[in-house]
C-alpha cells in the first residue's frame, strides 16, 4: 500500500510539475512561506518490515515555499529526526513474534538529519482571501539528501560478533506524500503534512549485507516523516512599470 500512495504522489506531482512549463494561463504568484513543524519520524525496513506507530520518535522541520502559480509552489526543507526499531515488536500471524525475528534479536536506534527539495500541487487557492474557504489539500514530491548515524545491536550472543554494527552514511532519497494548508489569518498559517521517503539503500539499519538466510537483501529501507507545521506569508506587491522607470512618481 506504501508503495501505491508513493507511486501515485509522484506522478501526480511529476505531471502536475511539468504542466507549469508548457500552460501559459497560469497565473505568477506573488506569495512566500517561512515555517517550523513538530511530528515524528519512523523507519521501516529489515527490522521493521511493515510501518508501525510505536517506532515512531520526535523530529522538527523548518521550511521555506515560495508559491510559482496558483496550484504549484516549491519548497526547500530541512529535516531531523530520530529512528528507531526492534525486531520483538514486530507480531506474527499468531500474535507473538516471528521465528526468525524472535532469533535474530536485532535492535535498531539513531538519528537522521535531510536536506530537501520538493514540488507541491495546490488542489485550491487557499491565500485567495475572498473566498470563504481558506484551505487545501496537496500532494508533494522532490528528492532530498540525507545523513544518517544509527547503530543496530543483537541480543542474541551467537550472532553478536556480526550483528552488532554501528555508524553513519550519507545518501539520497524521494520525499513524497499528502497535506492540508489552512489559512489562520492574512499571514499565519496551519499545516498537517503525511509523507514517506525512499532511501536508496538496505543500510539504514547496518543489515543489508548479513547472511541472505536471517534477512531479505532485496529490499530497501524507508523511513517516513509526519508532522504539524506552522508558517507566515510574506506578500510581494508588484510595482507598476512606470514607477520602476521614474521613481519621482512614489513621492
Amino acid at each position: 500500500m506504501t508503495n501505491s500512495i508513493f507511486n501515485t504522489a509522484l506522478l501526480v506531482c511529476l505531471v502536475q510539475a511539468g504542466s507549469v512549463c508548457f500552460c501559459a494561463s497560469v497565473s505568477a504568484q506573488n506569495t512566500s512561506e517561512l515555517g517550523i513543524g513538530l511530528g515524528a519520524t519512523n523507519y521501516r525496513g529489515e527490522i521493521s518490515p511493515e510501518y508501525q506507530l510505536q517506532n515512531s520518535r520526535p523530529a522538527f522541520t523548518v521550511f521555506y515555499r515560495k508559491d510559482v502559480s496558483v496550484p504549484i509552489t516549491l519548497r526547500g526543507g530541512f529535516t531531523a529526526g530520530l529512528l528507531r526499531a526492534a525486531d520483538d515488536n514486530v507480531s506474527g500471524m499468531n500474535g507473538g513474534v516471528p521465528p526468525l525475528l524472535g532469533y535474530r534479536q536485532t535492535n535498531m536506534k539513531g538519528s537522521v538529519l535531510e536536506a530537501s527539495a520538493v514540488v507541491e500541487y495546490n488542489f485550491l487557492d487557499y491565500h485567495y482571501r475572498t473566498d470563504k474557504i481558506h484551505f487545501t489539500p496537496y500532494l508533494f514530491a522532490g528528492l532530498a539528501a540525507f545523513y544518517a548515524n544509527t547503530s543496530t545491536v543483537t541480543n542474541n550472543a551467537q550472532l553478536g560478533n556480526d550483528f552488532n554494527r554501528d555508524g553513519a552514511m550519507l545518501g539520497f532519497s524521494i520525499p513524497a506524500g499528502a497535506g492540508l494548508k489552512y489559512a489562520l489569518s492574512e499571514h499565519l498559517n496551519l499545516g498537517l503534512e503525511l509523507g514517506v521517503r525512499k532511501a536508496f539503500t538496505d543500510q539504514l539499519d547496518h543489515l543489508g549485507d548479513q547472511d541472505p538466510l536471517l534477512v531479505n537483501p532485496h529490499d530497501q529501507d524507508w523511513y517516513y516523516y509526519s508532522g504539524l507545521n506552522l508558517s507566515y506569508t510574506f506578500y510581494k506587491i508588484p510595482c507598476p512599470s512606470q514607477y520602476k522607470k521614474n521613481k519621482k512618481l512614489l513621492k
